[in-house]
């Protein structure tokens, strides 16, 4: 093969998942994978109840913990069930980064729906998974299946056996 028709058909080759990627993305998400039955914990510098709404908000150095995975922010909006006792869905904003050992993402606003186990994070959104990064505007992450579809204008870098 004539190596100019080879160096073609290797730049081809190399950029078309990139080119796939550019509008939206299907990644997988092993290590984010969660048990949505294990308990939340919460930990942060303020909390505020609004019993009309049945709503509470944490403030300040907010971690949210169940099991391995980590959610940090400025701020969460945690709304309970009818009982009010159980978590239905925690909006969390200012810096949010969710993570676990091996995978983290960041974004300036995070949705987790606990009964889908679907996490939705907008706002200059960067996934890091190993050496390899990904990056967009809206991260929609399914905790239950281990898999999440990033969407927006799509960046990505990958690093060659990086993770």
């Amino acid at each position: 093969m004539h190596p100019v028709l080879k160096a073609f058909c290797l730049i081809c080759a190399l950029s078309s998942p990139v080119a796939a990627l550019a509008q939206g993305a299907t990644v997988a998400f092993g290590g984010l994978k969660q048990d949505t039955s294990l308990p939340v914990e919460i930990s942060a510098d303020q909390l505020s109840v609004n019993q009309a709404d049945g709503s509470a908000t944490f403030a300040g150095n907010v971690l949210v913990g169940q099991g391995e995975m980590r959610l940090s922010a400025g701020s969460v909006r945690v709304e309970y069930g009818q009982d009010g006792k159980s978590i239905t869905r925690l909006h969390a904003t200012g810096g949010v980064t969710l993570a676990n050992r091996t995978e983290a993402a960041e974004s300036r606003d995070a949705v987790y729906t606990i009964a889908t186990g679907e996490v939705v994070m907008t706002g200059d959104v960067m996934l890091t998974q190993g050496q390899s990064a990904l990056s967009g505007q809206k991260l929609v992450i399914d905790l239950k299946a281990g898999t999440g579809v990033m969407e927006g204008r799509v960046q990505t870098i990958f690093v060659p056996g990086g993770n």
